[in-house]
């Protein structure tokens, strides 16, 4: 299966879950966004990592990790989103060490943080952003300076205090394809990254 590397887009507060944030991925050589609700403190984690100029007082987790694994040597090479089980996604972290190459499994966020920190690529399966990947669309009047700008996410300067939480499709089981492809539209129109990727996960059950 061919790989497809990712860039971080951004983060977006979640409107729907109290301290939850959406993740948002970018294909490099593509138009797709693979969103990944996330909680808040690896949000935290991945957004001072995005902002190099904020240090914190103490190491966060992440820091501690990289601390831990520059002192023995070990490196990050990359981080694959290798599966995507009912809406949860799996990644690994390809570590080496005396050219001895491991495996590691890990949540996505903490994967995330930690190939930010190592300046490690992030890649995910095509088949995955395939079946997980979304559009976001754009005015066609809109300039190509815009097209580049207005679609940025920022990332929120407070975050919430709860952990991260698992992804809930319930609430539109209850809906046909045809319902949740144009609420799908309607969402990713109204950049609420969090809503798209639920009613995604959903769509992919149903089309299972």
């Amino acid at each position: 299966m061919s790989l497809v590397k990712l860039t971080i887009k951004g983060i977006s507060y979640s409107q729907t879950q109290n301290g939850a944030y959406a993740l948002i991925l970018n294909e490099v050589d593509g138009e797709r966004k693979l969103p990944i609700v996330i909680g808040a403190f690896e949000a935290q984690s991945i957004a001072i990592a995005l902002e190099k100029e904020i240090k914190p007082p103490r190491p966060l987790t992440h820091d501690l990790f990289k601390n831990f694994a520059d002192r023995f040597d070990i490196i990050v090479k990359q981080v694959i989103i290798h599966k995507l089980v009912d809406g949860v996604f799996f990644s690994s972290i390809i570590c080496e060490r005396d050219k001895i190459e491991e495996i590691v499994d890990a949540r996505t966020s903490d994967a995330i943080a930690l190939a930010l920190r190592f300046s490690a690529p992030i890649f995910t399966y095509k088949n995955i952003l395939d079946k997980a990947g979304i559009y976001l669309k754009i005015n066609p009047s809109e300039t190509e300076e815009n097209k580049d700008t207005d679609d940025i996410l920022s990332v929120p300067e407070t975050f919430g205090s709860e952990e991260e939480t698992p992804q809930k499709t319930d609430d539109f089981s209850g809906n046909t394809l045809q319902e949740l492809h144009t609420k799908l539209d309607e969402a990713v129109q109204n950049e609420d990254y969090e809503k798209a990727a639920k009613i995604r996960d959903e769509i992919s059950k149903k089309e299972s």
